[in-house]
């Protein structure tokens, strides 16, 4: 209405202002009556997007968009977003908003807006207070949720073809992610509006509560934008948990909807103030997140929840995705060695036996130690150095493993080579540097020093100690192939909160592995399904200085490792196995999915505790009781109560939830 011209200056103006200051993001909403070329090809000139409101087909939009003697509009908006999907146009099209009515035909809305192929679809609820509440023809206090369910399932019917805001935001928070859109979840909404007087005012929906609703008194001749936003009622908006009422703040899908729009609350006889009162949707919002969530609550969850193997597979995933973040991160500070060392990489991994043995090494856990420290250290040169030395490390530890008749350069300092999971070969006199050149055998590898015209040393079995080389010791376990490793060299394994212990002497080495195999033989005759439980996936022992024998310690690491006493007995050190593989695995479950979101802003009491704690305390303490039971009942006593606890919680995802009924079953 303004016309092209006038919002030429607009744009002009907004553009000039804000250049060097602020990047700009200019949008428009319309009913699409007046748009034409000339103005879409002023808004292409600013980079100004375009949104249409259009509520579905012809006998849908016309129930509230006539004009004034009758006539449809639908067409002249439809001519509108068939411009806006043009060629030159379509970078401009933000996508349809549809307002809900309950008396329109949810699946005909959905086809004739996807039909257009815009880029996104808003449903809006349509505005409504306590004091206005929202038309109900059948009287269902869960109308509104039962058409977006409706819409949900035929959007669902087929594939999904465009995306909802709405449901893109509901699954979002399902997920533990955030919400996408200012109608729901706890996210602070931080806006201003400047009316066409200079008036700024709050979030202009609240018009709809009662006169003078968005009004703060502040106007652009006399006010900062610092000014508006200590307004009360634009600092409720920014409080997430905290500005929503008593009721939303002790309901589990408080997460998801936020309480509702904030207009929505607005209630003139409220027991508690004004905005303080759940949704006037409250019925409908419950409803459809719980819906959604029934719906894909089994696709959502996260494989890696259900299955052990899918678990071990995400990691290494993640060690991966790492190696390959740390590849682009390291650019030119690595130079032609990291180059070198990457190509070999590659060409390792060309061969299925390759493939494994880096499989191997990228498995041990402290591979993620060195990962996340190189990945803090690659920007400055000496750093860059450190991390492609560590490379050609876990190189030479790929190829021994396999055999592969490769050769790799390995730099050393101090006199020695660390081979990653294998053990520490001594190559040069105490605090010399240098490259060695290792190559694999059938049974064993040859290492030379680059600089040194002596013969190749050969070392037979690297898992049993020879001149100059010092496996890292290995703990047998009934029912796991691989036992366990003892490593007390890796020098990424200071990664604990108490300091590593040094190497151990062969006698103290072997004192740890005899009593660590009779712990495992007491967990296997109390609770054989734990040891079943641990067998491969609890794979390598550090000892720890100054942890309590029966404590254990997990770390910055990736998955498999445990800190342990050196000094512990058998009993304590099963306690210590037990509990840690638990709190370990949880760890790493929270690596590749998010099992809660927003923990901390409640508080649970612990049936075995009076002083309240977070969500994540309650669910690490009742995880490793459950698994403590084994050995001393008691610690069984009040799982049942705690369950229900984490069961009401409203920071559970989906993956949280059945995680949830993997532990019921359990118990």
């Amino acid at each position: 209405m303004a016309g092209p011209a006038r919002l030429r200056r607009v744009c002009e103006e907004l553009t000039s202002a804000f250049e060097g200051v602020a990047e700009l993001d200019l949008r428009i909403h319309t009913n699409g009556l007046q748009l034409s070329p000339r103005y879409l090809d002023l808004f292409d000139e600013f980079g100004v997007r375009v949104g249409i409101s259009l509520d579905g087909d012809r006998a849908a939009n016309d129930r509230h968009r006539r004009y004034a003697d009758g006539r449809s509009s639908h067409p002249l908006v439809l001519k509108a977003v068939e411009l806006l999907r043009q060629e030159r146009y379509r970078h401009l099209y933000l996508g349809l908003l549809c307002t809900v009515d309950i008396e329109n035909d949810p699946r005909a809305v959905l086809d004739a807006l996807a039909e257009l192929d815009p880029p996104l679809i808003d449903f809006l609820l349509p505005h409504a207070t306590w004091d206005d509440p929202p038309p109900r023809p059948n009287g269902s206090p869960t109308a509104y949720a039962d058409w977006l369910l409706a819409v949900f399932d035929h959007w669902q019917e087929r594939g999904r073809p465009v995306p909802v805001r709405l449901f893109s935001s509901v699954l979002s928070t399902l997920s533990g992610g955030p919400s996408l859109t200012e109608s729901l979840g706890l996210a602070p909404t931080d806006l201003v509006v400047v009316e066409t007087d200079g008036q700024l005012e709050q979030v202009d929906s609240l018009k709809s509560a009662y006169e003078g609703a968005a009004a703060t008194g502040f106007d652009v001749f006399t006010h900062a934008f610092d000014e508006v936003a200590s307004h009360p009622g634009v600092r409720a908006r920014q409080l997430g948990l905290a500005g929503v009422s008593e009721t939303c703040r002790q309901c589990p899908v408080v997460r998801s909807c936020g309480g509702g729009l904030y207009t929505h609350r607005y209630s003139s006889t409220g027991p508690s103030g004004a905005f303080d009162n759940p949704s006037v949707y409250c019925a409908d919002l419950a409803a459809l997140v719980r819906g959604i969530e029934m719906r894909t609550a089994a696709a959502l969850v996260a494989p890696a929840v259900t299955e052990p193997v899918e678990m071990v597979a995400a990691q290494q995933d993640l060690t991966r995705t790492l190696l390959a973040l740390l590849n682009v991160d390291i650019g030119q500070h690595g130079g032609e060695q990291w180059e070198a060392a990457w190509e070999l990489a590659a060409r390792i991994e060309a061969s299925e036996e390759g493939a494994r043995g880096l499989n191997e090494v990228l498995a041990h856990p402290y591979t993620r130690t060195w990962l996340l420290d190189a990945m803090e250290r690659v920007h400055e040169r000496p750093g860059a150095v450190q991390v492609t030395r560590r490379m050609s490390a876990y190189l030479a530890a790929a190829v021994v493993r396999t055999g592969l008749d490769l050769s790799v350069r390995v730099p050393f300092s101090g006199g020695r080579v660390f081979l990653p999971g294998l053990g520490e070969l001594r190559v040069a006199d105490e605090g010399a540097g240098g490259t060695a050149l290792l190559r694999a055998t059938e049974d064993g590898f040859l290492v030379r020093r680059e600089d040194s015209a002596a013969a190749e040393r050969r070392i037979v079995r690297p898992e049993a100690a020879g001149p100059g080389w010092r496996p890292l010791h290995r703990i047998p376990a009934p029912g796991s192939a691989a036992g366990f490793v003892l490593d007390d060299l890796d020098p990424y394994r200071d990664c604990f909160s108490l300091p590593a212990a040094g190497a151990l002497d062969e006698r103290a080495a072997a004192g740890l592995a005899a009593r660590v195999g009779e712990a495992w033989a007491l967990i296997g005759t109390k609770a054989p399904g734990r040891t079943e439980e641990m067998a491969g996936r609890l794979t390598t022992l550090t000892p720890l200085t100054g942890l309590a024998p029966a404590e254990p310690a997990v770390g910055r690491h990736g998955y498999g490792a445990l800190g342990i006493a050196p000094d512990g007995s058998s009993e304590e050190l099963a306690f210590a196995l037990l509990r840690g593989f638990r709190r370990a695995e949880l760890c790493a479950l929270r690596d590749v999915t998010d099992l809660y979101a927003a923990d901390g802003s409640w508080e649970h009491r612990m049936p075995w505790q009076e002083q309240p704690v977070p969500f994540s305390r309650l669910l690490a303490d009742t995880y490793e009781r459950m698994a403590l039971g084994a050995f001393d009942p008691r610690y069984l006593e009040d799982v049942p109560q705690a369950l229900d606890a984490l069961e009401g919680a409203a920071e559970l995802t989906i993956d949280g939830k059945r995680l949830l009924d993997r532990m019921r079953k359990e118990i």
